[in-house]
């Protein structure tokens, strides 16, 4: 009897996924995504799309554990998803104090102010995209680029009577190109390390410019045509708009330092959360000694003393956000905003995107759905159109930027290997369509954060997301023609210490992420 207990079988680990125990979860998803968005409409991310999404975390939670998954285990895995994020999080609440005291301080009107003087409204979209482009590529990332110029652009746009999703498409475009082509961004230093094969960042990029250059530059182009075209309807005229402007603020250069403050700070490589909330900070200071009449009007309580109204103020501004009270409605609407309360919403969503992601991760869901897309992919062009269908996939299903470049990145690294394609043709189609198209979807840690700081809807915004969507058509089309498709030099070394590095990178990589 001892010697048949001692032989007994361990107990079985959970079975792998079946095809069809993969789908299910993606299919309720689509299921409960377009039920909601056909009864909210665009204002599904206002919380119904967060109970469609937690949903589907659960019926993929029921999947894992028919499969032998444990609760405890897929309970671990869905905190690791959120954990992840973390680091997205505090970054999101940072730039919501920011625009806040930016507003109190005068420093995205002074930004408005100066803007549409110099910009005119023909070339104003152009214009938007172009300077966006050059700031993504000194600071490396889009998400400071939309939160801070991003959301002054936007506020041109109404005050111009110009499209404000037109003005926030093209704060995209050019802010997603510079975030992609400089050696500064996460992603671009992230995904040649998954990729392996002795890739360098600076090779990856001048690859990148294949497919980068001419989709902005086709981006701009339209835009162009876009300001010739379009009849600006604004509620009040630029003139008049300047004169309540120079009524309520006081329009000054020093109003800029905030911006100047984090444009050193994101040179200087501080933390992301800590440059963006000391330049929040800042700014509220500022606004007590430049625009003083404007704290008192927004604290309202003329018995306290100035210290006490001014902290007040920071506070509030960082907290609940800045409200405007010049009495002019366009004006007043426009600047009332920020606060880290204004972006709960949008942290809502971006933890219940990445619990059904690391739910799926975890279950072993998406590396059974990427399978047979490498296996069906038989010539050049299907590969490479293979790896950008995975991206732009997973960008949809996992809801999260760094899912859709890992995964393909470890998934198709192989695969290329052996038919004999260079390292940068895979990092090329892993960033055209895991890094640039994740800003097109609501629920992705992208798209939420862009769409929350700008103001604008994503259902508004992507039309006018061009470069996004040329990025990984062009992609494709060169690999289908054989343009600018790097052979591998043979031998092809494997470097599985780089590889690992990579992953590791990618597991942290949100922790401090400031695309």
């Amino acid at each position: 009897m001892a010697g048949a207990e001692s032989g007994a079988p361990a107990a079985a680990g959970p079975r792998p996924p079946s095809l069809l125990d993969a789908i299910l979860p993606v299919v309720v998803l689509i299921g409960l995504i377009a039920l909601t968005i056909g009864l909210f409409g665009i204002s599904a991310t206002d919380g119904p799309l967060q109970v469609a999404l937690l949903l589907s975390a659960a019926f993929a939670s029921l999947i894992a554990f028919k499969n032998g998954h444990t609760v405890e285990a897929v309970a671990e895995a869905a905190v690791g998803g959120v954990t992840s994020a973390i680091g997205a999080i505090f970054i999101l609440l940072a730039v919501g104090a920011l625009i806040g005291t930016w507003n109190m301080a005068g420093t995205i009107p002074t930004v408005v102010d100066y803007g549409i003087q110099l910009l005119n409204p023909n070339v104003f979209f152009f214009a938007t995209c172009a300077i966006c482009a050059v700031v993504g590529l000194v600071t490396g990332s889009s998400w400071t680029t939309a939160g801070t110029l991003g959301v002054a652009f936007v506020g041109m746009a109404k005050v111009m009577g110009l499209s404000e999703a037109a003005a926030a498409g093209a704060v995209i475009c050019g802010g997603y190109f510079g975030d992609k082509m400089t050696p500064l961004s996460e992603t671009t230093i992230l995904v040649p390390k998954l990729v392996g094969g002795g890739l360098t960042v600076g090779k990856h990029v001048r690859n990148m410019v294949w497919t980068a250059g001419p989709a902005l530059g086709i981006s701009l182009v339209i835009f162009l045509v876009l300001g010739l075209t379009a009849t600006p309807e604004g509620a009040v005229s630029t003139d008049q708009a300047r004169e309540i402007l120079g009524q309520a603020y006081n329009i000054t250069p020093v109003n800029l330092l905030p911006l100047l403050l984090l444009v050193v700070f994101t040179v200087k490589k501080a933390p992301p959360f800590l440059a963006i909330l000391g330049s929040a900070l800042f700014a509220g200071v500022l606004a007590c000694f430049t625009q003083w009449d404007q704290v008192k009007a927004f604290v309202d309580e003329p018995d306290r003393s100035p210290l006490a109204i001014g902290i007040k103020g920071i506070y509030a501004a960082m907290a609940t956000g800045y409200v405007s009270t010049t009495g002019f409605a366009t004006i007043d609407q426009l600047f009332s905003r920020g606060g880290m309360a204004s972006l709960l919403t949008t942290i809502w969503l971006v933890l219940a995107a990445l619990s059904f992601a690391a739910i799926l991760e975890h279950a072993g869901f998406l590396e059974r759905l990427l399978q047979p897309v490498v296996t069906r992919a038989r010539s050049r062009g299907q590969l490479i159109m293979a790896v950008n269908a995975s991206g732009i996939g997973l960008n949809v299903v996992a809801g999260d930027q760094y899912v859709a470049d890992v995964l393909p990145a470890r998934t198709f690294r192989a695969e290329f290997e052996r038919r004999g394609l260079a390292p940068q043709a895979l990092s090329r189609a892993v960033e055209d369509s895991g890094t640039v198209t994740s800003v097109l979807v609501p629920w992705n840690t992208c798209g939420a954060y862009i769409s929350g700081v700008l103001g604008v809807s994503t259902a508004s915004y992507v039309p006018y997301c061009f470069f996004n969507f040329l990025s990984p058509i062009l992609d494709v089309l060169y690999g289908f023609v054989g343009f600018k498709v790097a052979s591998a030099t043979p031998p092809v070394q494997h470097e599985d210490a780089t590889g690992g590095a990579g992953d590791a990178g990618a597991r942290a990589a949100p922790s401090g992420r400031l695309e």
